[in-house]
């Protein structure tokens, strides 16, 4: 029986939207200037599957005869961030964008999360999640008071210091801030930010956890559950869509971790989608301004790409995309407005070097089609890039 598996390079975006002035994001191309930035992509097993057939990517070369169908999806949600782009991967277009706060989050916001958490605010403002903790932890653990931010995303952020306030109390209080956050304050994410460590050496721990809001229904997921196929979320997608249509959650702390655990279930699943979010080069990498450790994490899948195909079975669906850019050789910390980009291939299939230009539902589309789901309903696009 045919399964399918969907990985997304978080951030990995493959050059400007034609749209990318519209949010300060003109110039941006995610893989191309981190190319140029190393002197050339060093991706021996992305490159000959046909990673510079996407686009022209220094050190990438172009494979006529590659194994995967490669090319760049177009976004038509109105935004750049994780939520937006992991949706509209699954037929979710996104019309209006979500609320985003530059000056920081008003009373009728603050005020309510106050006192139903008992605590002050510190921050309120947009600012690099690193950056805010180095800055306000010291008066964060003397005072007990929460640190608010938020980015050019819709986001609204909670950091604590684990010492200061424990985890489950920061979970708690990111559960009321999603209850707060609703109608026309209804950001994309709720996010905890624990950290730890002493003034001056502060460090974020794994436990960062997301609150979305739910994506509408009927999806691509939704549609593949109701042809009798299980959902296995890996990283944070069940996150990102609130667990709405993941059957099961692996959460996973790293990207060796997620990749360990994307092995593992296509080397025991007989049936069903695993969709992955490996998310360092976005939050370690883009975020960060590190070009070169923003391509060493990209050779690290590189190294374990063999591995992953080696679990593939006859007729099994791959596709590795992204949701959206965070270009690190930028001045902006942010995501950007980027195309997404695509390798699809199917074990046991030579797609002899072929493009796909479309839409990012376009993957969620191929998948759906390949299990043999029904036809898409009114309202979500997308067209299958492999046809069954």
């Amino acid at each position: 029986m045919p399964r399918a598996c969907v990985i997304v390079l978080d951030a990995v975006g493959a050059g400007e939207l034609p749209d990318a002035a519209e949010y300060g994001d003109e110039g941006s191309d995610t893989l191309g200037n981190v190319a140029k930035a190393v002197g050339g992509l060093d991706l021996p097993n992305l490159e000959a599957f046909g990673l510079g057939n996407v686009k022209e990517l220094e050190g990438c070369r172009p494979q006529p005869g590659a194994p995967a169908v490669a090319g760049r999806l177009v976004e038509r949600s109105k935004g750049k961030d994780t939520t937006t782009g992991h949706w509209e991967l699954m037929g979710v277009v996104t019309a209006q964008p979500f609320p985003t706060y530059p000056h920081g989050f008003p009373h009728d916001v603050l005020d309510p999360f106050m006192h139903r958490t008992a605590r002050g605010v510190l921050g309120n403002k947009a600012a690099s999640g690193t950056e805010i903790i180095d800055e306000l932890g010291e008066e964060h653990q003397r005072t007990g008071k929460w640190i608010v931010y938020t980015s050019a995303d819709s986001v609204f952020q909670i950091a604590a210091h684990v010492d200061t306030i424990p985890l489950d109390e920061l979970y708690h209080g990111c559960e009321i801030a999603r209850e707060i956050l609703t109608g026309k304050h209804a950001v994309g994410r709720v996010i905890a930010r624990p950290f730890e460590g002493e003034s001056g050496n502060y460090v974020r721990t794994a436990d960062r956890h997301d609150w979305s809001l739910k994506p509408r229904q009927p999806n691509y997921l939704t549609l593949v559950r109701e042809a009798g196929h299980k959902v296995h979320g890996v990283g944070k997608i069940r996150d990102i869509f609130a667990g709405v249509d993941i059957d099961e959650s692996h959460p996973t702390k790293s990207n060796v971790e997620g990749i360990t655990v994307t092995e593992q279930l296509l080397r025991e699943l007989e049936d069903g989608v695993v969709f992955v979010n490996l998310v360092e080069t976005d939050m370690l990498w883009g975020h960060r301004n590190d070009p070169v450790n923003f391509h060493r994490c990209l050779q690290d899948f590189d190294r374990r790409f063999p591995d992953r195909l080696a679990q593939l079975r006859q007729g099994d669906l791959l596709i590795i995309t992204s949701d959206h850019g965070c270009d690190p050789t930028t001045p902006s910390t942010d995501h950007s407005r980027e195309h997404a980009m695509l390798i699809a291939y199917v074990e046991g299939r030579n797609a002899g070097g072929a493009t796909h230009e479309g839409e990012f539902a376009d993957v969620g589309a191929t998948v759906n089609a390949w299990l043999g789901g029904k036809t898409s309903p009114r309202g979500v696009p997308g067209s299958p890039i492999i046809e069954p």
